[in-house]
């Protein structure tokens, strides 16, 4: 049926047809927004006021950004002060973008072998166990320090005037009534989320004033040691950094180390101590004259950007928007992509050997274009081999052989022994059990489908601020999310990125866990120039779907024209061909699922045809992305756009 003219002939008229279709303007639920001062759009309309209000006291997209990442942590928009940040930031004085690091490390004692002791195949999901550094408040103090205007003090006034009491909304609200159970195992979660022990409800409800008195006192601990600092004449510079120092080498450290160990976490004050957030230069690529920048293989930002290169073998325009070809197109780069993410990307500061420069070779993508069959799915994606391609050899090529065989079903029957690992590089030493195949986790397997796709989609927030100096910004900032352990009385809740190492080389033999290594996290901001000039900043919430939605995004802008707000409330698809990165402690919760595919609901019956006899397994949604925010630089008009989708509680301020 796949080769017959006549399905051949339906795969034509349909392309032809959709393409036809987005020729026009598409109306949207969100009206685009418009500014030439200013723009700021982050994920909560409280949040988005707080950037706004910056900007108006003359602050620069830096003083925004940090304004707004604020107020998301204060608001629990998925995320808190104890999570992770990560941004690039396009430098008008320079002509560069820059990439800020803050993902904290894994604390003393998480290995591999202690984690097993307990059982786990994964790092746990949630509680003082899932915990890696506080990254986001040194973070916040870097970029403001480095690249600000203001004081900390100026910056921080909007989320500590919310920390002495704010009207909660209810999407959050409810959250942590839907968590209390869990909430209840952490004496200091319990007394900050439950505002109404022993009530039916016991979370606050929405529009009720929600204080958080312990996180004001921490946020005025760093206040305060800034303006000592700048009195006793200290730069602003030094001012920021000397209130960063407090939080990870002074009080406000102790504190958190002290709740954090209380309630069985390993954080120490060394931990602590010695880390520190890191300035380095972002991966990019360029794509049919546009430059696309992302940060390293720390994250899975790459995978986008090698996406993109395998895409560029072909017509995309042609093909349709949206149209059987091209879905199936992208969703076969994607997978290619992903399954090199899931085995080489890794914290490039415990391991140089990342074979990147092969990774994003334009050579490399095109030998795996060539792998793409347009007849059907190919289930069997793999990682490939690209160290050739930077004038190197492979040492994994034992173990991608032992890979193979588990994905074509001869790698073992279940009688074997586990991988035995250190966290070393090469540290397979024994046969790999055959739990560890690549099988297809199928409705009815044992695993919940809502909780599959809520782990596959798990949310946060970003941040997108760009002024008419030229300073732009993209941020994901994430962790710590309800429901987050509160790190005694700091108010601070723990990161649960812990959850994103692996315990086995045989899934990643760069992202083992080891002390005071990064886990390869989802969040991945993006930014775009256009002869060197700042063209589009963009980033969404999503879980391993973030590059997906990326992807498609920026492709219904460069490709098919849209703005930026049609290309947010745009249908995506989503691929499973991955190991998930969020949740779940058993190898099931976690396998790839090949072909199974998300769709829009508006997808047109003769493109679901087509798919299911490509092999898919399709289902159909409203929502195809998490809220995608961005904002394009109009160089013709000098002026700004910005996006935000219509399917979450996203915002933007424009002037």
């Amino acid at each position: 049926m796949r080769g017959t003219p006549h399905y051949r002939l339906l795969l034509f008229l349909s392309a032809m047809t959709i393409g036809g279709l987005q020729a026009s303007a598409q109306q949207t639920e969100k009206p685009p927004l418009h500014g030439n001062h200013w723009m700021a759009v982050t994920g909560k309309p409280l949040a988005a006021e707080a950037g706004a209000q910056i900007f108006q006291k003359g602050g620069n997209a830096i003083d925004a950004a940090c304004a707004m990442l604020g107020a998301v942590c204060t608001m629990w928009d998925v995320l808190s002060w104890g999570g992770e940040t990560q941004a690039l930031i396009y430098n008008p004085k320079t002509g560069k973008v820059i990439a800020i690091n803050a993902l904290g490390w894994a604390p003393t004692g998480a290995t591999p072998a202690f984690f097993k002791s307990k059982g786990y195949s994964f790092p746990p999901e949630y509680g003082p166990l899932a915990a890696v550094t506080p990254g986001t408040p040194g973070g916040l103090c870097y970029m403001l320090a480095e690249y600000g205007t203001m004081s900390l003090k100026d910056v921080l006034a909007p989320c500590m005037e919310m920390a002495k009491g704010y009207a909660i909304e209810g999407e959050t609200a409810n959250s942590f009534e839907r968590q209390k159970r869990r909430l209840k195992e952490w004496p200091y979660s319990k007394a900050l989320f439950l505002t109404h022990p022993g009530e039916k409800r016991e979370a606050p409800e929405a529009g009720e004033i929600f204080v958080q008195k312990d996180l004001l006192e921490t946020l005025t601990k760093m206040v305060e040691t800034e303006q000592d600092a700048l009195k006793h004449k200290k730069s602003r510079k030094e001012a920021i950094y000397a209130a960063m120092d407090r939080f990870y080498k002074g009080d406000i450290a102790d504190e958190y180390v002290r709740g954090a160990q209380e309630q069985g976490g390993l954080v120490t004050k060394e931990d602590l101590a010695q880390w520190k957030p890191i300035e380095e230069e972002p991966m990019h690529t360029n794509y049919r004259g546009t430059e696309v920048y992302k940060l390293q293989q720390w994250t899975q930002g790459p995978a986008m950007l090698q996406s993109l290169n395998i895409l560029e073998n072909f017509n995309l325009k042609d093909m349709g928007y949206n149209s059987s070809r091209y879905i199936h197109t992208v969703y076969q780069a994607m997978n290619l992509a992903f399954a090199d993410r899931d085995f080489y990307y890794g914290d490039p500061y415990m391991n140089t050997a990342q074979p990147m420069k092969g990774l994003l070779s334009k050579e490399y993508a095109k030998d795996r274009a060539k792998l793409i069959n347009f007849d059907y799915n190919n289930s069997m994606a793999a990682p490939g081999d690209p160290y050739p391609y930077e004038g190197a050899t492979n040492p994994f090529t034992d173990l991608l052989k032992k890979r193979a065989a588990f994905a074509s079903g001869s790698g073992g029957g279940g009688g074997g022994t586990a991988p035995s690992t250190s966290g070393s590089m090469n540290s397979i030493t024994t046969p790999v059990d055959g739990d560890m195949a690549f099988d297809h986790v199928a409705p009815g397997s044992g695993v919940n489908e809502d909780l599959y796709h809520d782990r596959l989609w798990r949310g946060t927030t970003s941040i997108e601020a760009a002024d008419k100096d030229g300073w732009v910004i993209s941020v994901t900032p994430s962790g710590g999310w309800p429901p987050a352990v509160i790190a005694g009385h700091t108010g601070v809740g723990m990161s649960q990125r812990m959850q994103s190492f692996v315990l086995d080389s045989i899934i990643d033999p760069f992202n083992v866990v080891a002390p005071h290594k990064r886990p390869r996290v989802t969040l991945t901001p993006t930014l775009a120039l256009r002869d060197n000039k700042p063209f589009l900043c963009f980033s969404v919430q999503g879980g391993d779907t973030q590059d997906q939605n990326l992807l498609q995004f920026f492709l219904d802008v460069v490709e098919f024209g849209m703005t930026v707000q049609e290309a947010t409330e745009a249908p995506n698809i989503n691929s499973d061909q991955l190991w998930l990165s969020l949740g779940g402690e058993r190898l099931e919760d976690r396998r790839p699922r090949p072909g199974h595919i998300l769709l829009g609901n508006v997808t047109p019956p003769y493109v679901r045809s087509e798919l299911q006899h490509m092999g898919y397994i399709t289902a159909y949604g409203d929502r195809t992305s998490g809220p995608i925010n961005a904002i394009l630089l109009d160089t013709k008009h000098g002026t700004l756009w910005g996006g935000s989708s219509n399917n979450g509680q996203d915002y933007g301020i424009g002037w």
